[in-house]
């Protein structure tokens, strides 16, 4: 009897491209989430960008409103220099304000006579008048006279159109006195200086706070004490209109 072969039965498996075709799906599939991966927005930095565009004219240079990990040296603190660009203009105007006074006074002194007698300067100090005491006091008082009413009257309109602060120093020379009013020079240059402050106050209703009184008697001469005219020079009131860039010290 002859013995016939028993053919081998085929796998039940898949069949074989679709290995290949899995392998594809697979490699799709990834590349679909790197994609999706990819495209994925930050919230908070996109709402920052879009609202920078919002805010100024896309023309213009503009930093950008996303952080970066290394900026380079042309990003700009916009702010700041904002900022700067305030202080500078607010900086402007006082001087030009500054500038305005001063002519003006200047112009007074030559329409009236007075620059042999008041002295109107600008310093780093700002604004400074030097009024001889012949101006505004008797020897030894401390009384305005009344010939120093318009020159005051002046100065008090300038400055009521502006904030600046102000400081009011008493001079004398080196020549000692001793009255029942004023035991010494000390007492009468701050009298002095007070007096001023007080007519511009209360004539032209100005801030008092706005105001400093300092009397300074013989220690601060601009000439020698040795002759009748450089005496007269000594004995003298400055008002210091200041500069806000300035810091004024009382010393």
């Amino acid at each position: 009897m002859k013995i016939r072969k028993r053919k081998a039965s085929k796998s039940g498996g898949a069949p074989g491209w679709m290995v290949t075709f899995s392998d594809l799906v697979t490699l799709v599939l990834v590349f679909f989430i790197l994609l999706f991966s990819m495209s994925q927005i930050d919230l908070v930095k996109f709402k920052a960008v879009a609202n920078s565009f919002n805010k100024v004219n896309i023309l213009d240079y503009y930093p950008s409103a996303v952080p970066f990990d290394h900026p380079s040296d042309y990003s700009i603190d916009y702010e700041s220099t904002n900022n700067r660009d305030g202080d500078v203009s607010n900086e402007n105007q006082g001087n030009a304000s500054l500038q305005e006074l001063l002519q003006e006074v200047q112009a007074f002194l030559e329409a009236n006579n007075l620059e042999d007698v008041v002295i109107a300067n600008r310093t780093e100090r700002g604004i400074v008048l030097v009024l001889e005491e012949k101006v505004l006091f008797e020897t030894a008082e401390a009384t305005i006279l009344p010939i120093a009413h318009p020159f005051l009257d002046k100065v008090g309109r300038l400055l009521s159109k502006i904030p600046n602060l102000v400081k009011v120093e008493g001079h004398t020379d080196n020549r000692p006195i001793s009255t029942g009013k004023f035991p010494s020079n000390w007492e009468l240059s701050a009298a002095r200086a007070s007096s001023v402050i007080r007519y511009l106050v209360a004539e032209h209703d100005l801030d008092a706070e706005r105001f400093v009184a300092v009397g300074y008697g013989e220690t601060r001469p601009i000439v020698p004490n040795n002759s009748s005219e450089n005496y007269q020079k000594n004995r003298r009131v400055e008002i210091v209109i200041s500069d806000p860039q300035h810091e004024e010290r009382i010393n």
